[in-house]
């Protein structure tokens, strides 16, 4: 019950955000292995996805070890001298750009028109 001056408190959104946190695990000229503490089958996919589709990855694919556990290994090998850092970072801003170009376009298609 209120009283006079109280208000009801609200709250904003009751999902919670939660960090991801990469881990390198190992690296060489033409091979990285990362963990990514937070994410699952989700994220992991479109970048194996992603990753796949440039033409100096020799392989890419990732692990989720357990699946009560949000936590998955993506292993990235590249052919020739191409690093693999930077392929990753190059597959990443890919994704931002999708993630870009289909926010443009829902919000086009839900405006009243």
């Amino acid at each position: 019950m209120l009283s006079g001056g109280d208000s009801p408190k609200t709250t904003v959104s009751s999902h919670e955000v939660e960090q991801m946190e990469v881990k390198i695990l190992s690296k060489s000229k033409n091979e990285l292995k990362i963990e990514i503490v937070g994410e699952d089958h989700t994220f992991c996919n479109l970048l194996q996805n992603v990753l796949l589709e440039d033409k100096s990855v020799e392989m890419a694919g990732y692990d989720q070890p357990h699946p009560l556990i949000r936590s998955s290994i993506v292993h990235l090998r590249t052919k020739r001298e191409a690093s693999p850092e930077k392929v990753l970072l190059s597959a990443l801003a890919n994704i931002q750009e999708l993630n870009k170009e289909f926010n443009e376009k829902f919000a086009k298609a839900v405006e009243p028109a």
